[in-house]
C-alpha cells in the first residue's frame, strides 16, 4: 500500500504507483489528473480560476487551468512521462450557489470545466472521462496503478471513472 499524496486548493503534484493522490473538497473548482498509461506516472492540479491572463496578482500558476496545466505536463516530463501518450480525466466544476442569474463571475465552475477542456485539446491530451458540473462538492482519488479515478460527494455512492 503506497502513500496517499495530498494536493491543496490551487497546487499540484505528480505521483507514481504505489502511490495515489487525492484532492479534497472540490466546489466550482477542477480537479485535473493527467497520466502516462504506459509508465503510470500521473500528476493531478486543483485549478480554482480558468484564466491567468485576467488576474493581476497570478502568481500562483497552479491556481489557473491554462497554467496550472502546463506546469503539470512540463513536471511529469521532467520525471519521465512520454508527452505522446499522455490522458486526463477531469472532476469538479460544480455550480456550488443557485443563482438565477449567468453572470460570468457566478459560473466559476462551469468556465473552470470549459478553460480545462480548451487547455487539454490544445496540448492535445485526450480527456478519457469527467464527472463535472451539478451542485455538489467532490473528493477525488487517483491511483495510477489501476487509471481509476474515485469520486466520493456526500451522500452520494462513490464513483470511478
Amino acid at each position: 500500500m503506497g502513500t496517499m499524496i495530498k494536493v491543496g486548493m490551487a497546487d499540484m503534484n505528480i505521483c507514481l504507483p504505489p502511490d495515489s493522490i487525492t484532492t479534497l473538497g472540490l466546489g466550482s473548482c477542477v480537479g485535473v489528473v493527467i497520466y502516462d498509461p504506459a509508465k503510470k506516472i500521473s500528476g493531478m492540479v486543483h485549478v480554482m480560476l480558468p484564466d491567468s491572463t485576467k488576474i493581476k496578482n497570478n502568481e500562483n500558476i497552479a491556481k489557473f487551468a491554462d497554467t496550472g496545466i502546463d506546469e503539470l505536463v512540463r513536471r511529469m516530463i521532467k520525471a519521465g512521462a512520454s508527452r505522446a501518450g499522455l490522458v486526463a480525466k477531469i472532476a469538479g466544476g460544480a455550480q456550488m450557489f443557485a443563482f438565477n442569474s449567468n453572470s460570468e463571475m457566478l459560473n466559476v465552475g462551469g468556465r473552470n470545466v470549459e478553460a480545462t477542456k480548451a487547455k487539454l485539446s490544445a496540448l492535445r491530451i485526450r480527456l478519457l472521462a469527467e464527472d463535472t458540473g451539478l451542485n455538489y462538492g467532490r473528493t477525488i482519488e487517483f491511483y495510477p496503478e489501476t487509471g481509476n479515478l474515485l469520486i466520493k460527494s456526500v451522500g452520494k455512492p462513490i464513483k470511478t471513472i
